[in-house]
C-alpha cells in the first residue's frame, strides 16, 4: 500500500506548521535582546536620562551580531532565489539587512564612520521576523486541504487473520484483506461488506448528511463513519486507489498548478526586486553626488528603498487566496485539478450538461400516478391516485420486470400496503391480469387496454400526453374500461430544478446532451427550464456540440460523468467531471464534483467569480503599496519634510503584508448562495 504521496503532503504541511513555530521562537528571543540594544543606544538613553553607558557600542556590536544570527534563515532563502536566478523578497531582505549591519560593524571599528544602524536593523530583523511569522501562519490558518482529507482516515485498522482481529496501521493493508469495523470507527479503505450491517455517515466524503443504511453486498468507502453495528468489509481498494487516495491525488495536481494572475504577481515580483535594486543605487548616487547630502544619510535612504520594497504582499496575493480557495472547495465536494481554469469558469456564459446520471438519476422509476376514473375500491381516506398505485403494485408484487419492480418500489415509499391478489396471469408481450377484492384488473400497455373495447377519449388523451414526454406508459383497467394511468421515466434529480434556475439567476445559459429520443429530451428540458437541448446525440459526437457552441462565442462549461464525456469535457473551456465514490479520479475534467448533485455547478461558478476577485483585490493592492512606498523610501517627498527610516519602512511592510493575508482570509465566509453574487 503506497503511502509516500500521503506521507510527503502531510511532510509539508508539517514543515509550514513548523516554520511558524521556529519564526515565532526567533521574533521573542530577538525582542528580549532588543532591550538592552536599545538601552545602550545613544539617543534612547539620552531620552530616558540614563546617560553614556561605558562601553555601550561594544554591548550594542554583541547583541547586533547576535541578532543578525538570527537573520541568517533569510540569507538561506536568498542564497536558493540566487542560484535559480529567481530574485524576490528574500534577496532584498538580505541586502537590507546585510547592507545596514556591515555599515554599521565598519562604524564600530571606523571611527571616522561614527554612525550605525544597530538598533535600525536589529528592529527590522524584529518586524521581519513577526511578518514572516505571520506569512507562515497565515498559509497555516488557510487550510492544508491534503491534511484535512488525510484526518478523515483512522491510523488504525482492526484487521481479520485467521478468523482473530489484530490491530494494525492502515499503511500495512492490501487489496482482499478482511477488516472489523466497530461502531463510531472509520472505515480504512473502499470495501465490500461481507458481514454485520450499520447505518453509515458518509457526509465528510460524499456530503450526504443522512445516514446511509448498509448490509451485506453494500459498497462503503474509505473514511465513512460506522455509527451503530459492526462491519466486516473486505477490502477492494487501498491507498492511492481508494476514495481518499484520490482525493489527495487531486488536491496535489491543483496545488501543482497557478492562475494566470499567479504567473503576472511571479513575473512582478522578479521586476520589483530589481527596480528596487537600481532604485537603492540611484537614491545613494542622487543624495550623495547631486543634492550633497552626507553619505551616512544616503545610505539611511537606500537600505529603507530596499526593505519597503521587499515584495512580501506581492508574494502572498495569490497563494494565499489559491490555498484557501482549495480548503474551501474541498468543504463544498469540489476538487480543482487545474486552478488556471478558475479565471475561465468565472466567464462561464454556458453550461452544458450530459442528461442521464448528472440531471437524471440514471434509475427507472415512476414520474406520474394519475386516475382517469373515479375509482370504486378507495380505501378510507385514500386518495384516488395512491388507490390506482396501490391495485397496480399489487399486481406486480410477484413481477421480476423492470417496469413491475420499479412501481412496487415506488409504492413501498409512499408506504401503500399492497392487497392479497388471485387468479393472477401474465399476458405474454402485453401485461399482467389478477383478481383483487373478487375485481378483475388488467395492468399492462395499449395493446392489452385496446382488448378491452374502445378507449375514452380522456384516457387516450393521458396516454398521449404522458408518452409525448418520452416516458412509458402503463395502464390499469377493470374489465369495462382504463381507469388508470402510471407513467415511467429516468427520475429527475431533485435538485436539477434549482440547479438550472441557479445558474439562470447569475446569468448563465443552459444546455443538455443526451442520446435520447427528442420527446424524452423535450420533456426533461421543459420540465427543468432548459434553454436548448441536443438529443439523439452519439457519446463521440458530444463534442461537436459543445465546438458548435464556442464557434458563436460562448465560453462553454461541461458537465458530465467523466466516461463517455471525455471527447465533450477535454473541447469544453472548462470540464466538469461529476460523481461520486470512486469516480473522483476522472482524468478528463479540469474540476471534480464529489457529490453527484449539479447544484455543485452554480456553487462551483460563484467561487470563481469571488475568487478571481479576491485575487485582482489582491494584486492592485500589493503593486499600488509599491509604487507609492518605493518613491516615498527614495526620499521623493523631501520637499515636505517627509523621511521614512529603515524601521518604519520595515513596519509599513508588514502592514502590508497583514492586509493581503486579511483579505484572502474573509473568503472563509464566503457564501456560495446565488443570493450573493
Amino acid at each position: 500500500m503506497d503511502h509516500s504521496h500521503h506521507n510527503k503532503h502531510s511532510h509539508e504541511g508539517a514543515m509550514s506548521h513548523g516554520s511558524a513555530i521556529s519564526f515565532l521562537r526567533r521574533f521573542w528571543i530577538v525582542t528580549f535582546l532588543l532591550i538592552p540594544l536599545a538601552l545602550t543606544n545613544e539617543a534612547v538613553s539620552g531620552f530616558l536620562g540614563i546617560g553614556e553607558i561605558e562601553l555601550g557600542k561594544w554591548i550594542q556590536f554583541v547583541i547586533a551580531t547576535i541578532i543578525f544570527g538570527f537573520a541568517l534563515v533569510f540569507f538561506q532563502h536568498a542564497w536558493h532565489e540566487i542560484k535559480a536566478r529567481k530574485y524576490g523578497m528574500m534577496t532584498l531582505v538580505s541586502l537590507a539587512v546585510a547592507s545596514g549591519y556591515l555599515f554599521s560593524v565598519a562604524s564600530t571599528f571606523v571611527e571616522s564612520i561614527d554612525v550605525e544602524f544597530y538598533l535600525e536593523i536589529s528592529t527590522l530583523i524584529w518586524v521581519l521576523l513577526f511578518g514572516h511569522y505571520l506569512e507562515a501562519r497565515s498559509s497555516s490558518a488557510a487550510g492544508n486541504a491534503l491534511q484535512e482529507v488525510a484526518k478523515l482516515l483512522p491510523k488504525k485498522a482492526h484487521k481479520l487473520v485467521g478468523g482473530k482481529e489484530e490491530d494494525v496501521d492502515i499503511e500495512s493493508l492490501r487489496e482482499g484483506d478482511q477488516v472489523l469495523v466497530k461502531p463510531g470507527e472509520k472505515i480504512p479503505a473502499d470495501g465490500s461488506i461481507i458481514g454485520g450491517g450499520a447505518n453509515v455517515n458518509e457526509s465528510l466524503i460524499s456530503g450526504e448528511s443522512k445516514p446511509v443504511r448498509k448490509e451485506s453486498g453494500d459498497q462503503v468507502v474509505a473514511g465513512a463513519i460506522c455509527l451503530d453495528g459492526s462491519l466486516t468489509i473486505r477490502l477492494d481498494r487501498v491507498g492511492e486507489n481508494s476514495t481518499i487516495g484520490q482525493i489527495q491525488k487531486l488536491i496535489a495536481e491543483a496545488q501543482s498548478t497557478k492562475p494566470k494572475t499567479q504567473r503576472i504577481a511571479d513575473k512582478a515580483s522578479g521586476i520589483l526586486t530589481l527596480v528596487a535594486g537600481v532604485t537603492a543605487l540611484l537614491t545613494l548616487v542622487v543624495w550623495t553626488l547631486v543634492i550633497g547630502q552626507p553619505f551616512v544619510f544616503a545610505m539611511t535612504l537606500a537600505i529603507t528603498v530596499l526593505v519597503i520594497a521587499c515584495p512580501h504582499a506581492l508574494g502572498l496575493a495569490i497563494p494565499t487566496v489559491t490555498t484557501i480557495t482549495t480548503s474551501l472547495a474541498v468543504k463544498n465536494g469540489i476538487f480543482i485539478k487545474n486552478l488556471a481554469k478558475l479565471e475561465v469558469i468565472r466567464k462561464t456564459d454556458y453550461v452544458v450538461f450530459d442528461k442521464t446520471g448528472t440531471l437524471t438519476k440514471g434509475e427507472f422509476g415512476v414520474t406520474d400516478v394519475l386516475a382517469i376514473t373515479k375509482m370504486e375500491n378507495t380505501l378510507t381516506g385514500e386518495d384516488e391516485n395512491d388507490c390506482v398505485l396501490r391495485l397496480a403494485a399489487s399486481l406486480d408484487a410477484h413481477s421480476s420486470h423492470i417496469i413491475g419492480i420499479s412501481i412496487v418500489e415506488h409504492a413501498k415509499e409512499k408506504d401503500i400496503s399492497m392487497e392479497k391478489i388471485t387468479q393472477f396471469a401474465n399476458i405474454a408481450g402485453k401485461g399482467v391480469s389478477g383478481t383483487i377484492n373478487k375485481k378483475k384488473y388488467l395492468l399492462g400497455n395499449m395493446a392489452l387496454m385496446q382488448e378491452l373495447g374502445d378507449v375514452t377519449s380522456e384516457a387516450q388523451k393521458v396516454y398521449d400526453r404522458l408518452s409525448g414526454e418520452g416516458k412509458t406508459v402503463v395502464l390499469l383497467g377493470d374489465e369495462k374500461q382504463i381507469v388508470g394511468a402510471i407513467a415511467l421515466a429516468d427520475q429527475i434529480k431533485e435538485e436539477s430544478k434549482e440547479a438550472v434556475d441557479g445558474l439562470h439567476s447569475i446569468g448563465v445559459k443552459v444546455a443538455m446532451l443526451t442520446g435520447d429520443n427528442k420527446q424524452v429530451a423535450e420533456g426533461v428540458s421543459k420540465s427543468l427550464g432548459i434553454d436548448t437541448y441536443f438529443a439523439e446525440v452519439l457519446p463521440e459526437d458530444k463534442y461537436k456540440h459543445i465546438k458548435e457552441l464556442q464557434e458563436k462565442g460562448h465560453i462553454v462549461l461541461m458537465v458530465g460523468d467523466g466516461v463517455n464525456d471525455a471527447p465533450a469535457l477535454t473541447q469544453a473551456n472548462a470540464g466538469i467531471a461529476i460523481g461520486a465514490g470512486t469516480d473522483v479520479a476522472v482524468e478528463a475534467g479540469d474540476i471534480v464534483l464529489m457529490r453527484n448533485s449539479p447544484g455543485d455547478i452554480v456553487r462551483l461558478i460563484i467561487l470563481a467569480k469571488k475568487v478571481y476577485r479576491k485575487m485582482v483585490q489582491n494584486l492592485v493592492w500589493a503593486l499600488g503599496y509599491n509604487i507609492v512606498a518605493i518613491p516615498a523610501a527614495a526620499g521623493v517627498f523631501a520637499l515636505w519634510g517627509f523621511f521614512l527610516r529603515p524601521e518604519i519602512g520595515a513596519l509599513v511592510m508588514s502592514l502590508s503584508t497583514v492586509i493581503v493575508v486579511i483579505n484572502a482570509m474573509t473568503l472563509k465566509r464566503t457564501n456560495l448562495s446565488p443570493k450573493n453574487v
